[in-house]
């Protein structure tokens, strides 16, 4: 089986990032000449996704331009968030109704996201179909170019959990089902509550990244990234 669905999270204020994101949002600033939205939007092609739901917040305007001047062979849809911001979950929920029974992906652009990540997509994909769960890629944290992460989970036996000495970051990319979500009555609620109660039920794998992890959080790490010469 193939996932053919994908949803991509760009309805972020990108306060950290400032004063980059005043005029822009954030999934729209470059790295490398590509910008963030893009890298997201071509490891989901690559991997053979043929519908995209995008949602949109903070200069939303801009982001819905872009998409409809992409010249792309698969499906682009706008999930629109622009009087009210949904959190992650909320926001998911929403984007991916169209997506009815069928198992998506979930990714977020702050990730550097290149084709070095192409063979873990589909790793993770196995690892989704194999056990029939939700699942998240998740990388160490010494892979980090930022060392002030905490930590997201712990991992053993790609079974997540969490506790006060986590080892693992998450790297912005899950394959989930509707049904998850759909069962959180309300429209505003993170992601973080719906791993919560998967990892309680013992219901939330994981896959661990070998790649380096660049993670766009904050303005002084965009500008280190984007002074390396090593990256894609």
């Amino acid at each position: 089986m193939k996932i053919r669905h994908g949803m991509i999270l760009a309805a972020g204020i990108g306060k950290r990032m400032q004063p980059l994101t005043n005029k822009k949002p954030k999934p729209l600033l470059k790295i490398g000449g590509i910008t963030l939205l893009e890298r997201a939007i071509n490891l989901l092609i690559d991997h053979g996704v043929k519908e995209i739901s995008v949602n949109i917040h903070h200069l939303g305007d801009q982001i819905e331009k872009y998409i409809s001047d992409l010249k792309s062979e698969v499906k682009i849809k706008i999930s629109n968030e622009k009087d009210l911001l949904l959190d992650t979950g909320g926001g998911v929920k929403k984007g991916t109704k169209d997506f009815k029974e069928n198992p998506f992906f979930v990714i977020n652009p702050d990730t550097l996201w290149n084709n070095k990540y192409s063979k873990e997509v589909q790793s993770l994909e196995k690892e989704y179909f194999t056990n029939k769960r939700p699942c998240l890629l998740l990388v160490k944290k010494k892979l980090s170019l930022d060392n002030s992460f905490k930590g997201d989970f712990n991992l053993n036996n790609n079974l997540i959990s969490k506790n006060e000495h986590n080892q693992f970051i998450f790297t912005g990319l899950q394959i989930i089902k509707n049904d998850h979500l759909l069962s959180f009555n309300k429209d505003i609620f993170s992601m973080n509550e719906v791993w919560a109660k998967l990892i309680s039920e013992k219901n939330l794998g994981g896959l661990e990244s070998n790649q380096k992890f660049y993670h766009l959080n904050t303005f002084e790490m965009f500008e280190k990234i984007s002074s390396l010469s090593s990256i894609d």
